[in-house]
């Protein structure tokens, strides 16, 4: 049984597997994954770290420097680490396990978020037959944040046997139906270069539009992450502007956002997941959300993937198409009712550079001015 669907993880809920202290949301099924929301009340740490064979409330009061209701102190700090019990739960049968990943619209905020259990030895990692508790470390690097409850940063993936295509079947299934399209790219490109351990290697895009890039503002205000609010692009994010060489250097702990050079697709019968950082590849960071829907870019020839990028200790150099993420894709155990961008208000539909959704983008207003 691979990844399930939509549909699947209804029967999770209806049947007990999954609860909330909150009433559903609609649009918290997405086609292959579940929205986990924040609860009422969090916690300030002095450290991150995982409760092992401890319960993670024993471990509160040693670690916590003071807890506070969400509604009435909605602030995060910048560079502090939090712990907010998720309103979900889980008692899952003995065969199933689970993968949690933040949200695309967190991760493009430079927000960190790993999912705790009790007595948990990894992070995001759920355990067959997992039943309790579900708790979210937050650590937002860029920006200081507004939250409220009910708020969605991360999401989950149910499988009893995660099925991960290999090379072969990658190749297999690209010349059935494209995988990626690289527009700039001549047709004769070798595609089974890409291929690399069970995942394509992809590269990022640098020439092609006015901006291509943007990078975090350190002086930047209070980001509010409630429902309803929205604010200017211009007051969080320095625009990157295509360099005719099409190569720059990432300054060390600067966050960026690029896009991909190709267009993605995901089959509706495969999920997508996009891994964190290989050493060899160079000392970034590329990406904190990793879950590409059934059904992504499906209705063209592809949409780009959005790469949150973090270079480490020294300043790093990319050039257009230099290969910086690894896409892998996985078997669901059957097609989603609703899969992306059909009916269940899909923010990044055939997305180029996209901005998180919290964003209202002005720099267009700015360019034809």
């Amino acid at each position: 049984m691979g990844t399930l669907s939509d549909c699947q993880i209804r029967g999770l809920i209806s049947e007990g597997f999954v609860t909330s202290s909150m009433e559903w949301g609609g649009r918290q099924i997405q086609p292959a994954s579940l929205d986990l929301r924040l609860g009422l009340v969090a916690y300030r740490l002095r450290s991150s770290f995982l409760p092992l064979e401890s319960s993670v409330n024993d471990l509160l009061p040693d670690l916590a420097l003071y807890s506070f209701d969400i509604d009435s102190a909605p602030f995060l700090e910048k560079g502090a680490v939090y712990l907010v019990p998720l309103a979900e739960s889980l008692a899952l049968p003995p065969f199933l396990s689970a993968k949690a990943n933040p949200k695309s619209s967190t991760g493009r905020l430079d927000v960190f978020t790993r999912v705790l259990t009790e007595r948990g030895d990894r992070f995001d990692d759920i355990p067959p037959g997992y039943s309790g508790r579900l708790y979210l470390e937050i650590f937002s690097r860029s920006f200081t944040l507004k939250i409220s409850p009910g708020l969605a940063l991360c999401q989950m993936r149910f499988f009893a046997d995660r099925k991960f295509l290999s090379d072969e079947e990658i190749l297999v299934r690209h010349r059935q139906s494209p995988l990626y399209h690289v527009p700039e790219s001549p047709s004769s490109e070798n595609f089974r270069d890409r291929i690399v351990d069970g995942g394509l290697y992809l590269g990022v895009r640098l020439l092609g539009e006015p901006i291509v890039g943007y990078r975090a503002r350190p002086d930047a205000g209070i980001l509010s992450l409630v429902p309803g609010d929205s604010q200017r692009a211009t007051e969080f994010w320095e625009p990157i502007r295509e360099i005719s060489r099409g190569e720059m250097i990432l300054e060390p702990e600067k966050f960026y956002l690029f896009a991909s050079r190709a267009k993605i697709r995901v089959p509706l019968d495969l999920a997508a997941e996009m891994l964190p950082f290989d050493a060899a590849a160079g000392e970034l960071r590329t990406h904190y959300a990793g879950f590409f829907d059934p059904g992504f870019g499906l209705s063209g020839e592809g949409a780009r993937g959005v790469l949150e990028v973090r270079p480490h200790d020294v300043p790093f150099r990319i050039v257009d198409g230099q290969p910086v993420f690894k896409l892998r894709y996985e078997r669901m155990e059957r097609e989603p009712d609703l899969p992306y961008g059909q009916g269940i208000g899909s923010n990044y539909t055939n997305q180029g550079l996209n901005l998180s959704r919290y964003f209202i983008n002005d720099f267009s207003v700015l360019e034809a001015s």
